[in-house]
């Protein structure tokens, strides 16, 4: 899976101590855990798929959020690739959740970390789930190359005076990582989002589009530079891209397909009512996008959720493609 065995023993999960200076308090916490299922796929270069956990926790409402992580571990498994559901559990990101993990990211109350929040769980010993940023974080950490999620985070809209930007962008600049998703939420503005990827480095390309998607729209007006057609030819630039020696992820966008896509009319009426809404309830920050999206999906009824269950269907099917395809390279 890209990664040495040399290099899969320098992130082996370990238990060690750290002594506060002058304190003489010892402070015990495994760094990661990674499942013996994934910890075996990595080290015979099987292919895995990274999953993230906030999709869970804040995407999808109960009981539909246990039901589809479930689901998107199975189609991984059905295909030969490994899952590898990451969160945050008593301080200790796990990376391969157990079947016991995945129903607590579900069933209760969690924080939406991301990486700067990943030492204040350790230290806390609480729990959260993972974003795109801290899943990409401990994917790669444990030397996954693959990530599948729904929608990748971005610039906000007004961010000119609010400067609201999420960290996936920064993380994935300096992260080499692959990242399937159906372009950004909607809910952000797109083309600044587009902007700030460029200035990074870090390379947007279509799956089977030419057109940067909008999540649960196939098409914005963002044209992209690059297109590919086949998982082993996102599997080629990845490893071209090892050999140039870059060090950033590569975003690839994947539309929903057509006859699951929404609606645009209704899609953009609906939207309208609930950016209204988070503005007249004061929603600011990191609780803007999940209250978003649980109120788009009450305004529409439930058909924003069965559109946004298909596109992450559809991300996990190509990510677990391309996981297969960078294995196949060895």
């Amino acid at each position: 899976m890209g990664s040495s065995r040399k290099h899969w023993r320098r992130f082996d999960p370990v238990s060690v101590h750290r002594r506060q200076r002058g304190s003489g308090i010892d402070y015990p916490f495994r760094m990661i855990t990674i499942s013996a299922e994934v910890q075996a796929a990595l080290a015979s270069r099987r292919p895995v798929v990274a999953l993230e956990s906030t999709i869970i926790s804040h995407g999808l409402p109960r009981p539909r959020n246990l039901e589809a992580a479930q689901e998107f571990e199975q189609i991984l498994r059905d295909v030969g690739v490994t899952p590898a559901t990451i969160a945050v559990l008593d301080g200790v990101p796990q990376v391969g959740l157990s079947a016991e993990g995945i129903r607590r990211v579900a069933e209760e109350p969690m924080a939406k970390a991301s990486v700067r929040d990943l030492p204040i769980l350790a230290a806390l010993q609480s729990s959260a789930a993972t974003t795109v940023a801290a899943t990409a974080y401990l994917a790669n950490r444990a030397g996954i190359r693959v990530f599948a999620t729904g929608g990748l985070g971005g610039v906000h809209r007004g961010a000119s005076s609010s400067f609201d930007e999420s960290a996936d962008i920064l993380m994935l600049s300096e992260t080499p990582i692959t990242v399937v998703s159906a372009g950004v939420k909607s809910v952000l503005d797109i083309e600044a989002t587009l902007e700030r990827l460029e200035t990074l480095s870090i390379p947007v390309i279509g799956f089977g589009t030419d057109v940067f998607p909008r999540f649960w729209i196939r098409e914005s007006n963002c044209r992209l530079d690059w297109s590919v057609q086949s998982a082993e030819d996102v599997a080629r630039v990845m490893r071209v891209r090892d050999v140039l020696g870059l060090r950033q992820g590569i975003v690839l966008a994947n539309p929903v397909p057509a006859e699951q896509a929404w609606d645009i009319d209704e899609h953009d009426r609906i939207l309208g009512q609930a950016l209204q809404l988070a503005e007249e309830q004061g929603i600011t920050g990191k609780a803007v996008t999940p209250y978003l999206l649980l109120e788009i999906v009450k305004l529409s009824g439930g058909t924003s959720l069965e559109v946004n269950l298909n596109l992450a269907r559809n991300n996990v099917r190509v990510a677990g493609e391309i996981a297969k395809a960078w294995a196949a390279l060895g």
